[in-house]
């Protein structure tokens, strides 16, 4: 499906199409680091747990930036297919390839070169190090992979093939699950082999999505590589939004870590990080809707259709909130089951602060999606004032002095409760944003 057959297709049919696909896409990016936790709490026990938890914050980055190029380009992309300017929207895609590849190789020297101090400023210590630096290693050595995955996932479902996006997608991730087992249970490869696993997911999902190039309505290609600041500036401004929603997970976790640590040690840790990696699935589903909608609103902006990007924004919240309730309710009804699944020590200290955490912090899903969603929407209609203000706030802005606060008044209740309060506040301001764009939306479509 090509942008012609987005702005001939009944919008909700294309709707379901994208987003359903998207949303399995984002799903098995996902489960990559939610099967190394399964498998690494019941190979390696609560030390490699408590290893993978503080190590996650670099996948987030690293997921983050392959995100943010690709929804960036991506997005410019479609707009100028919205256009009929496909030789620009090529042009799009080499130059957010050739980022891609600089910043992957850059992050890889850097990685290994100032591996040490970073592994100090995430807070491993003591047996924890040794662990942490190994599942680190391989992820930092694969970076470009991550990131180019990522990016060309997002132009494959912008050139109307998204059936494609979601197989690489769910096959890597498949193939992760597998990999996982063999490694760590079978080879005893401990967390070595719970990264490569997960290395090896980007590699596989990249050999698939070369088979885009056999189709027959394929207009994505290479063309001269042209450096033009303001491109590059429109990727970076359209696509950070994506790369914040993705980073603020890492900074979470990196802030939630050393409080936790203080609080109640390593075991505390241990349990954030279930809590944290099923999290990271969550906010997975509400960026498959927002990336769903992602090409679908872009081409029907470029086309100036107002009345079918509104009523596009309708559908993303709805399905957003019904994933959200869904979520909290799953974490009400099942937590005891989902603490088993990654207690394989059956440590009840360890089950008890999880049961915990998961009451007070699932509450967030019920105001996360709409936000994740929103971000999403803003930026695919070239709106990354109002995207960047509010990923900003829900990543960095709010949720750093929250946590301090509540922590100090409410100790570890405080700090599972900090991520809901974000998330409501957050949800205010995007309320605002949403009203004001949905009147001049309605002031255009009657113009």
């Amino acid at each position: 499906m090509n942008s012609t057959d987005i702005l001939q297709q009944p919008l909700h049919k294309s709707f379901l199409h994208y987003v359903s696909l998207s949303l399995f896409s984002m799903l098995g990016l996902s489960l990559y680091i939610l099967a190394d936790t399964f498998f690494v709490a019941n190979g390696v026990g609560q030390d490699g747990l408590t290893a993978l938890n503080v190590v996650i914050p670099v996948y987030n980055v690293v997921n983050g930036i392959g995100l943010m190029l690709g929804m960036g380009g991506a997005t410019l992309y479609a707009i100028s297919h919205g256009e009929k300017r496909i030789e620009k929207s090529n042009q799009i895609f080499t130059s957010t390839l050739v980022i891609g590849l600089i910043v992957g190789i850059l992050l890889t020297v850097l990685g290994f070169l100032f591996m040490d101090p970073l592994m100090a400023l995430l807070g491993a210590t003591g047996k924890i190090v040794p662990l942490a630096k190994e599942y680190f290693s391989v992820i930092v050595f694969f970076a470009l992979f991550f990131i180019v995955n990522n990016i060309v996932v997002c132009f494959v479902r912008n050139d109307g093939n998204p059936n494609l996006a979601m197989t690489g997608m769910l096959v890597g991730s498949l193939a992760n699950i597998v990999l996982d087992y063999l490694f760590i249970f079978p080879l005893q490869m401990g967390m070595i082999g719970a990264a490569l696993a997960t290395a090896t997911s980007p590699i596989i999902s990249l050999l698939i999505l070369t088979l885009h190039k056999r189709s027959p309505r394929r207009n994505l290609a290479f063309a001269s590589f042209k450096w033009k600041s303001t491109d590059f500036t429109s990727i970076f401004s359209i696509g950070f939004p994506s790369f914040i929603t993705e980073f603020s997970s890492g900074l979470v976790i990196f802030m939630f870590n050393k409080i936790i640590l203080d609080l109640v040690g390593n075991i505390g840790v241990a349990a954030y990080g279930i809590i944290a990696n099923i999290s990271l699935v969550c906010i997975g589903i509400f960026t498959g809707i927002g990336q769903g909608i992602q090409p679908i609103a872009s081409v029907h902006f470029g086309a100036k259709n107002h009345k079918h990007v509104l009523h596009l924004m309708v559908y993303g919240f709805s399905t957003a909130l019904f994933f959200g309730i869904l979520f909290y309710g799953a974490g009400l009804l099942y937590s005891d089951t989902i603490i088993q699944w990654f207690n394989g020590e059956n440590d009840p200290l360890l089950a008890s602060i999880t049961k915990e955490g998961i009451k007070l912090y699932f509450t967030a899903f019920l105001f996360m999606g709409i936000n994740i969603v929103t971000i999403a929407f803003f930026s695919a209609v070239a709106k990354p004032r109002q995207s960047f203000i509010l990923s900003l706030l829900r990543g960095l802005i709010l949720i750093v002095p929250i946590l301090f606060l509540l922590a100090s008044f409410f100790d570890l209740t405080g700090v599972w409760l900090t991520m809901p309060v974000t998330e409501g506040l957050t949800l205010i301001l995007t309320l605002v944003f949403l009203t004001h764009y949905f009147n001049k939306s309605k002031t255009q479509t009657l113009m």
